[in-house]
């Protein structure tokens, strides 16, 4: 059995966090670009659990991770119900269009 090394699970996080970049950058829907950031996080969280196992002394990268997963649901949660609101005042999800901040 063949030990993958940490250079590859870096190369798939550097992928994730770049197609993760792009799509934030991109993209003038506000799902596309929450979907942006729940690539970046989780290229955060692939980056904790590789450097946790290249270590193998304890599992605080898994248990971070677990929290940055946590942590991405929040805010899908926290980001569907501000679309609902968006939605709801605008009648339109393009991020172009929200320039105001008062309601």
């Amino acid at each position: 059995m063949e030990i993958t090394g940490i250079t590859s699970y870096l190369l798939i996080s550097f992928f994730l966090f770049l197609a993760g970049l792009l799509t934030v950058v991109s993209k003038r829907n506000i799902i596309g670009i929450f979907m942006g950031i729940e690539l970046v996080l989780n290229s955060a969280a692939l980056n904790f659990a590789a450097f946790s196992r290249l270590t193998a002394r304890n599992l605080e990268g898994q248990m971070v991770s677990l929290f940055v997963i946590v942590l991405a649901a929040a805010e899908a949660a926290i980001a569907l119900a501000l679309l609902l609101a968006i939605y709801k005042r605008y009648r339109d999800i393009n991020a172009d269009n929200l320039t105001t901040l008062k309601w």
